[in-house]
């Protein structure tokens, strides 16, 4: 399985170039021992003393056998994959219990190399696309228009269901990296690709159907109509065209690009303000209450940008069920999850929770995240994304993708920090007689709002230590 696993990671690798490339592969293979270590270490669960005198359990959950929020690149199934370019697919949420109020979406990375063109082709499914890498020229053709847009690094476009789209990668020396969300309108969970051009890999739709159909359709005869399907080329859903046609496409008027929050065009989530933002971080959102183009998928799409050395403080969100994923640096993710603290109690822990009981108890959930990893949190449940050392890459900042699920009148409530902590605008009596007086001081040392410095020295050998430490609460 690790063998396995391995071998997709690199071939992922493949489809960049340079020291890209360099840091992909050194990537899989830090991805690879880690996963070792791991399998070798047995399990991962630790027993600890809590202020209280009580047992409790810290589930560090890093593996794909035990996590079911985490989601390795190495789960990204390939469903296209050239010299040219590469789509990968993660698995369908479906497959958890816990994640079944998602298992209608689908995250897939797409990536073209330099001077490449995209066939035409439509979804049965919705579609937001994210350029994280490069630029494109995007062409969405629809009932009653055409448009073609240019895009670039931090643009966001949505894609309805049926529109037919290519895309030219006209850069001489970048490759174009696009993320997908995609929401299924057929099957949950399900999405397919159909091409009216190909020979086979991919098939056009138009060879299915018998020949009466098509004459009539075409009004040409049967013999004219082989000859061109056979002068369609086989080359993948990418292919390097003649330079002469790539020129003429790249040549065509671009439509205008508005800029409004109710316009249905592209806009750069990075030119946005700031939602929260200081010296060790930014926090970019598009929300489905700004932007039309969101408001009936019920999406809003997000970039977490911090410095080396920084966290993001502990925070919830109140609706909207969060598939983050990495773009640059490592990340270490904890987030707090009563559910799998069920599943550790046995069989009558969750007959209890069925018939509406709470348990009381809580498990920390925890990741090592790595470029091209994904990981969801769910609403409700606390969590906190720390800054990591990059290979010894001190310049390197980290760089998160966000996709906000269910996300219309979604709150996000900070749990430390000055600006918008929802411990500090508790009544004083309500917070002394919930965590004490010594707490009332404690929530109010933190200067720094939404991304604060982690702190040096201390381990991380104790659950409530490494949080409130690291939100700079002690």
């Amino acid at each position: 399985m690790r063998q396995q696993g391995q071998q997709q990671c690199q071939q992922r690798c493949k489809s960049q170039r340079g020291q890209k490339q360099h840091q992909c592969l050194q990537e899989c293979q830090d991805q690879m021992r880690q996963q070792g270590q791991q399998q070798q270490g047995g399990s991962t669960g630790r027993v600890h003393q809590n202020p209280h005198g009580q047992r409790e359990e810290d589930q560090t959950m890093g593996g794909q056998r035990n996590n079911p929020f985490y989601f390795p690149s190495q789960m990204f199934q390939s469903r296209f994959q050239s010299n040219e370019g590469s789509l990968h697919v993660l698995e369908r949420f479906g497959k958890s219990e816990l994640l079944r109020g998602i298992k209608n979406y689908r995250l897939a990375i797409f990536e073209a190399m330099p001077n490449t063109f995209v066939l035409p082709h439509h979804y049965d499914a919705e579609a937001i696309f994210v350029v994280l890498n490069g630029q494109c020229i995007c062409t969405l053709l629809m009932k009653d228009r055409m448009e073609s847009f240019n895009m670039e690094h931090g643009d966001v476009i949505r894609v309805p269901a049926g529109a037919t789209t290519y895309l030219i990668n006209n850069n001489n020396d970048e490759s174009l990296q696009i993320a997908k969300l995609i929401r299924s309108v057929n099957s949950p969970g399900r999405f397919e690709e159909f091409f009216p051009a190909g020979s086979g890999n991919p098939e056009s739709y138009f060879s299915v159907f018998s020949n009466d159909i098509l004459e009539s359709a075409f009004n040409t005869p049967r013999e004219q109509l082989e000859q061109g399907f056979r002068q369609q080329r086989g080359q993948g859903m990418v292919m390097r065209p003649p330079k002469e046609q790539l020129e003429a496409l790249s040549q065509r008027p671009s439509a205008r690009r508005e800029g409004r929050r109710q316009s249905q065009g592209p806009f750069n989530l990075r030119q946005q303000t700031p939602v929260h933002s200081n010296n060790y971080g930014q926090f970019f959102e598009a929300r489905p209450e700004e932007f039309n183009q969101f408001q009936d998928m019920d999406v809003s799409v997000s970039c977490i940008e911090m410095n080396q050395h920084t966290m993001m403080v502990p925070h919830f969100n109140s609706e909207a069920t969060f598939l983050m994923y990495v773009v640059e640096g490592n990340v270490r993710v904890e987030m707090v999850c009563p559910h799998l603290a069920i599943q550790m109690q046995g069989q009558g822990m969750m007959e209890q929770q069925e018939q509406g009981e709470h348990s009381g108890r809580f498990s920390k959930v925890a990741a090592q995240l790595s470029p091209g990893d994904a990981f969801v949190v769910p609403a409700g449940h606390p969590v906190a994304f720390v800054a990591q050392n990059n290979n010894g890459n001190q310049n390197q900042n980290i760089r998160i993708l966000g996709f906000g699920l269910n996300a219309q009148n979604n709150m996000r409530n900070f749990l430390a920090g000055q600006k918008d902590n929802i411990m500090n605008q508790m009544d004083r009596e309500a917070k002394q007689l919930a965590f004490g007086q010594e707490m009332e001081r404690i929530f109010g040392e933190q200067q720094e709002s939404y991304f604060v410095p982690t702190k040096k020295g201390r381990g991380r050998s104790h659950p409530l230590s490494s949080t409130l430490e690291f939100a700079g609460v002690i």
